[in-house]
């Protein structure tokens, strides 16, 4: 099973309460972000892998979930208006960020 599908079934096993709990403050976004990078890391997925699996969250994100606050808003936009190598560029950043937070 690929990476992308992994994080596609594990977004929908989220359920609304935990979704609600991990978007409602953008720190405890980027700490989740970076528990699940961690999680890659240990399982041996590199960066690249580790962004793929952003970008699933970036896209399941801003089509599916209103930002609750003004970070996730300004990701969203961002996301929004990039072209798919520019929101590839911002899945690294994501990842990298994640990977500070721990």
């Amino acid at each position: 099973m690929s990476i992308e599908n992994k994080v596609e079934k594990e977004i929908q096993q989220t359920d609304n309460e935990q979704k609600e709990e991990i978007l409602q403050n953008f720190d405890r976004f980027k700490n989740y972000l970076g528990d699940q990078v961690s999680k890659g890391e240990k399982l041996g997925l590199g960066e690249e892998s580790l962004a793929k699996g952003a970008e699933k969250v970036g896209d399941y994100l801003a089509k599916k979930e209103e930002p609750r606050n003004r970070e996730e808003k300004l990701l969203q936009e961002l996301w929004v208006v990039g072209d798919k190598d520019q929101r590839h560029h911002l899945a690294h950043m994501l990842v990298r960020l994640a990977q500070s937070t721990n």
